[in-house]
């Protein structure tokens, strides 16, 4: 008879989740064991087994939660009566602060998704061409000059998300420039680049 699942089920599969992205973000999914999560969790390996039949389970749930989250974003700001540079910007605070919020889940989703088996991986590009897309199609609409083309629209994407989503590498949301702060230099630099 399979096991119950308790009234907490949601929330401690939500610990699990983060802990585990804290434990991947720190010592890398390749190097880190059941025993490292069991011991982050304060769960037994059989409770463990009972939200998550695996390591790789775990690394394909941050990494697909973190991209579902990213394209929601994208699809709110996208969805708005805003003018595109009022988009952008919505765009860029949203996932700057979800980058603060979430540190370990982007670190993972940047550094281990080639850990995932092809089959995983495969379903989780999906998301990812999404996301690239919209962000693309964003771009697109912000160009007054002409300046991006079919041939360049994938690199202009493609500095975009990088400015935005490998800040874990240096930036202290603490630090004397805040995430909004930080979002709007982002915005303000990218927006002048193609409208200035």
């Amino acid at each position: 008879m399979a096991r119950p699942r308790s009234k907490d089920f949601p929330e401690i599969k939500r610990t699990i989740l983060m802990r585990a992205a804290e434990v991947f973000a720190k010592i890398g999914y390749a190097t880190s064991t059941i025993g490292d999560i069991t011991d982050a969790t304060e769960l037994s390996r059989g409770a463990l087994y009972h939200y998550f039949p695996s390591k790789e389970a775990l690394l394909y749930e941050i990494i697909g939660d973190q991209l579902a989250v990213f394209l929601n974003i994208l699809n709110e700001a996208l969805r708005s009566g805003q003018a595109p540079v009022e988009k952008l910007r919505m765009v860029t605070a949203a996932i700057v602060q979800c980058n603060v919020n979430s540190r370990n889940e982007q670190v993972v989703v940047l550094n281990e998704v080639n850990r995932l088996s092809d089959a995983d991986r495969e379903r989780l590009k999906g998301l990812e061409r999404q996301i690239f897309h919209k962000i693309a199609d964003l771009i697109t609409m912000l160009d007054v000059d002409g300046r991006v083309t079919d041939r360049n629209k994938s690199v202009y994407a493609m500095m975009y998300l990088g400015i935005v989503n490998y800040t874990f590498a240096w930036y202290h949301p603490d630090g004397p420039v805040k995430p909004a702060e930080y979002a709007e230099l982002v915005a303000t630099l990218f927006l002048r680049g193609l409208q200035g």
